[in-house]
């Protein structure tokens, strides 16, 4: 697949070592179409979210807002947030395979708290599947702690919580 520019209106998460990772919203048709193309083959389906152009198109007309992780100009992840007066919720993919293992599922995290922070929520959701314990452990390390919520058509995503400080 050809390599793909990342737009100069992406921006990066505000850290001493962002590790080159940028994030970009999508915008357009066109932008989700190439993040639902540069994941079509990294991720499978899972029990919080169905990868299809559909699905994605779905949860954008539900309010959620789909942001890019991008490595160079390679998308490595897709997130996904929706401001609600609860809080910041917030869904994503796992960092493609050849960079996992590489500390930029920390900076994804850092950057959905960054956003919860901008956009003034005391609270992050995130949900994943009952059975990713990748996700577990990442959220439990970013200070995160069970609902006791397991929600989804067959009951398998589960609902994380995290009280936001003030820091900027």
């Amino acid at each position: 697949m050809a390599t793909k520019a990342v737009s100069k209106s992406a921006s990066k998460i505000p850290t001493d070592d962002n590790m080159g990772l940028i994030f970009k919203e999508a915008k357009s048709t066109k932008d989700i179409q190439n993040i639902y193309e540069y994941n079509i083959d990294a991720f499978s389906d899972s029990p919080d979210f169905k990868w299809s152009l559909e699905d994605i198109k779905n949860e954008i007309k539900n309010g959620w807002s789909l942001y890019a992780a991008f490595l160079d100009a390679e998308v490595i992840a897709a997130i996904f947030i929706k401001k609600t007066k609860e809080g910041l919720l917030s869904k994503n993919t796992a960092i493609k395979m050849a960079h996992q293992g590489s500390g930029l599922s920390h900076k994804v995290k850092d950057f959905i708290e960054v956003k919860a922070r901008e956009l003034k929520s005391k609270r992050v959701f995130n949900y994943c599947g009952i059975d990713n314990f990748r996700m577990y452990s990442l959220n439990e390390r970013h200070g995160y702690h069970k609902t006791g919520r397991i929600i989804g058509d067959k009951g398998q995503v589960v609902e994380w919580e995290k009280e936001i400080d003030k820091k900027s």
